[in-house]
């Protein structure tokens, strides 16, 4: 593979990939310094309360804990479920011997070698089976919780509040890794078709994840506003 046609895939996708990782790392560290201004740790709060209330009165709450965890389960299943269809597609190009496995020479910049859109496929194929893998496990520690969260209470019962909400946050974290892992994949489709589309693609795909992961306080907001204002 020479330099002059592979050195927008060995500069663009590795740097995609590490501008990812970077935010993700930075994501981590306001979780854990400022979890209040993150989704994930609004959720985590929401979840440490939420497996007591129900458990405080699960004769009355049984349906709503189910149809929520459901609810989780069906989530997490049409992810894994996209995740291995997409495997068993990019299987289906590989082995067979179809044109689309060869990109368009003239219209695209990047490598074309046979090593090159091999790496391609076998990059995709991993990343999306490892999403699979993560949405499975969170699957299992759903169900897991579906059946243990209606067992009768008592001052035996090695099923308390804590191994419940310690399961649910098991599954959550499985589910956020697999998401990210799948929509880490989703951008490098496109580099079949070229590193440039697919760095571009990583950059707008953060964008909308920084969008998505952090919340604006609304005290935060008027705060700075008074403080410009120079009203107390």
């Amino acid at each position: 593979m020479e330099w002059r046609t592979a050195y927008l895939d060995v500069m663009l996708i590795p740097l995609g990939l590490l501008i990812n990782l970077a935010y993700h790392v930075w994501l981590w560290y306001k979780l854990r310094t400022q979890a209040f201004l993150t989704i994930f740790g609004i959720e985590a709060n929401g979840r440490c309360l939420w497996v007591p209330t129900i458990m405080k009165d699960i004769d009355k709450k049984n349906i709503v804990a189910i149809q929520s965890i459901r609810n989780m389960i069906m989530g997490s299943v049409f992810m894994a479920s996209t995740s291995i269809l997409l495997c068993c597609g990019l299987g289906a190009v590989i082995s067979s011997t179809y044109s689309v496995k060869k990109p368009l020479h003239d219209s695209i910049y990047g490598a074309h070698g046979e090593f090159a859109v091999a790496l391609k496929y076998a990059t995709l194929f991993t990343i999306f089976l490892s999403s699979f893998l993560f949405h499975s496990l969170s699957i299992r520690f759903l169900n897991q919780l579906s059946i243990l969260i209606c067992t009768p209470q008592d001052a035996l019962s090695m099923v308390t509040t804590e191994y419940l909400t310690e399961l649910l946050k098991k599954a959550n974290i499985l589910s956020v890794m697999g998401n990210r892992i799948f929509h880490t994949g989703l951008p490098l489709l496109l580099w079949i078709f070229g590193p440039v589309m697919a760095f571009s693609c990583s950059m707008a795909m953060l964008l909308v994840l920084h969008k998505v992961d952090f919340v604006v306080r609304k005290e935060k907001i008027k705060m700075g506003t008074n403080e410009e204002s120079g009203t107390p």
